[in-house]
């Protein structure tokens, strides 16, 4: 019924037939209900809502149901967490400086979703900061003038800063981190691997991918203020008095130091060679560039850190030098003031002589390689006058751009149904198997493209077809012979039971213990059963990577949640010890359970 609109409804019955399969009826209402409750927002249907439903017999209460969810803030907040697994989103990674203010991309996202950005505009603001194609605009008396992004969308570019790990960018991170990034969401082509070699599968050099990475090596990052006047007003205040008390403290450290750090320092230049002790002696501005340098090599060796004079201090002075600095540890440096890094081109950087880099290393370019800026499928006679990464997402999201509606396509399929028409989400290769209801995919990608890539209304599509509505289990003969023919279910003869991911699971209990926090937007939070905060939405929950530290929180990395250093098409499925152990001793989880029979026993004595 999928394919009906374009002559292809026999398409699922051909292949039934063919195999010998016939379709299972119809889910109960019940089971229904639930199931595109979790799907489109990921929550359970509230009581209220089920006995509506139930009691509604009407030919649209279902549709009606879907509208509604659709219509819910909370299907943002659904759909983003799919989408952020694919864009690699993180409060953290190792060296990332957008961090901080990362989260401000991921309310950007909800927001997007919320107010149903077309596709192709989701896809282009990400990338260039516009949601329009037209960049240019014209007033009455004939002046063009560049059009600029709407304020809210530079958050959107949270997208590529995200890229960054550093904020000189040395290492190239960013340009890197778009051209993977964007190839394996938005076109599913793996390309990382052509940063050293020509692809070994599909039709990629290494010169494509530095063709493509060139396209946004311009690109700088740049911070932007978000602080209002009065927070400027008052930082610099706090940071006067920050100033004020800690030179205060540092003044009397200093007194009580100064005998011992003067012994210690002056016995180590002791063991120098005469010559270096007549350039450390000397000061500084009387030392040659090359004595400088000298004198700073030994800065290491001279260096007297506090615990070597606390050993030298007699116990009497030393219990009052402890006092002091550790009034100065408990001295806080005011909070920075709010802000969001964004990225902008950098006209000097456009114009730089581009080279493909040996093993992906900016240090080692290879000069007798120079790249000029490009993209697979380039249509023949490209030019760049709108700029490069302008004319890169016109043709990456214009509608000739088959692959770019199919993967979203598929994508959206699989977040349906737990696996999509094409294997690999992320892989349209060589690798990537044919798939088995190609004309289902062909029909849907067409649809969608007509429908001005309206993400609503393809979930609304899938989500109101027969496909969708049908019974995942009924124990019968047909059972048992559609299981021999199709026993991984691609031609959809029934729904495919599901497992509710980590995000859905936390916030189902949360939900039934009626504690559950369903405002939208603000900086991550840290886990915490202790914190009032811990009642958030888990898509709030501050996850991330760091060489030294785990921080994605024990429940997330339990329920097989990713991190985000990685695009994740989906995510893997394990049944392990820690996610029993997780629900029956989590302090989250056993306040929750404590909640939800708090509610059941005043249910009971109401009734």
């Amino acid at each position: 019924d999928l394919v009906r609109s374009r002559g292809l409804g026999d398409v699922y019955k051909r292949q039934h037939q063919r195999r010998g399969l016939i379709p299972l009826h119809l889910a109960d209402r019940a089971t229904l209900l639930r199931r595109v409750s979790f799907d489109l927002i990921g929550l359970a249907p509230t009581i209220e809502e089920q006995e509506t439903f139930l009691n509604d017999s009407s030919e649209d209460a279902y549709e009606n149901v879907v509208d509604r969810l659709l219509a819910d803030s909370q299907h943002g907040v659904r759909f983003a967490r799919h989408w952020l697994d694919v864009l690699r989103f993180a409060d953290v990674d190792e060296g990332m400086p957008a961090g901080s203010s990362l989260y401000l991309w991921r309310d950007w996202v909800i927001g997007a979703l919320n107010r149903n950005l077309s596709y192709d505009a989701f896809v282009r603001t990400q990338i260039s900061g516009l949601e329009v194609r037209e960049r240019t605009s014209i007033n009455a008396l004939g002046y063009r003038s560049r059009r600029q992004p709407r304020i809210e969308n530079m958050f959107a570019l949270g997208f590529l800063s995200r890229g960054a790990t550093s904020r000189g960018n040395g290492d190239h991170a960013l340009s890197i981190s778009a051209v993977e990034t964007i190839s394996t969401a938005f076109l599913g082509m793996t390309v990382a691997c052509a940063k050293c070699h020509d692809h070994f599968y599909d039709p990629i050099s290494q010169e494509d991918f530095y063709r493509m990475k060139a396209l946004f090596d311009p690109l700088v990052l740049r911070e932007i203020s978000l602080a209002t006047v009065p927070q400027i007003v008052g930082y610099g205040d706090e940071l006067r008095r920050y100033e004020t008390e800690k030179a205060e403290i540092d003044s009397v450290i200093a007194k009580i130091e100064k005998p011992y750090r003067d012994r210690l320092y002056e016995e180590r230049v002791q063991k120098l060679t005469k010559e270096i002790q007549a350039i450390i002696r000397k000061p500084d501005s009387l030392r040659t560039p090359e004595e400088q340098k000298i004198a700073d090599d030994y800065f290491p060796v001279l260096r007297i850190d506090v615990g070597k004079i606390r050993e030298v201090m007699p116990s009497e002075v030393k219990d009052g030098y402890d006092s002091v600095r550790k009034s100065l540890g408990k001295l806080k440096r005011p909070s920075s003031l709010p802000s969001f890094l964004t990225v902008e081109e950098d006209p000097k950087r456009r114009e730089a002589t581009r080279y493909v880099l040996n093993s992906g290393e900016a240090s080692r370019p290879e000069k007798d390689k120079v790249v000029q800026p490009g993209f697979l499928f380039e249509p023949e006679g490209t030019e760049f006058r709108d700029g490069l990464r302008e004319t890169f997402v016109d043709w990456l999201t214009g509608e000739k751009n088959d692959l770019f509606v199919r993967v979203a396509v598929n994508r959206i399929w699989q977040w349906h149904f737990g696996k999509g028409l094409s294997d690999k989400a992320n892989d349209f290769g060589s690798l990537s198997r044919e798939p088995k209801l190609r004309a289902v995919l062909d029909a849907l990608a067409r649809e969608f493209v007509e429908h001005d890539f309206d993400m609503k209304w393809l979930h609304k599509r899938i989500v109101t077809s027969r496909t969708y509505r049908r019974a995942s289990v009924v124990e019968s003969e047909q059972w048992k012979e559609a299981i021999k023919s199709d026993p991984t279910n691609d031609y959809y003869w029934r729904f495919p039971l599901r497992r509710l991911e980590a995000e859905p699971i936390h916030d189902a209990l949360l939900a039934l213990a009626d504690r559950l926090d369903l405002n939208l937007g603000g900086p991550s939070f840290q886990s915490d059963p202790k914190l009032e905060s811990d009642q958030r939405r888990a898509i709030y929950l501050k996850r991330g990577f760091r060489s030294r530290e785990n921080l994605l929180p024990e429940f997330l990395e339990a329920f097989d949640a990713v991190d985000g250093r990685e695009s994740c098409a989906m995510r893997t499925q394990t049944v392990t010890a820690p996610q029993a152990l997780w629900l029956m001793n989590n302090p989250l989880a056993q306040k929750a359970v404590k909640a939800i029979g708090e509610r059941l026993e005043l249910s009971l004595i109401h009734i």
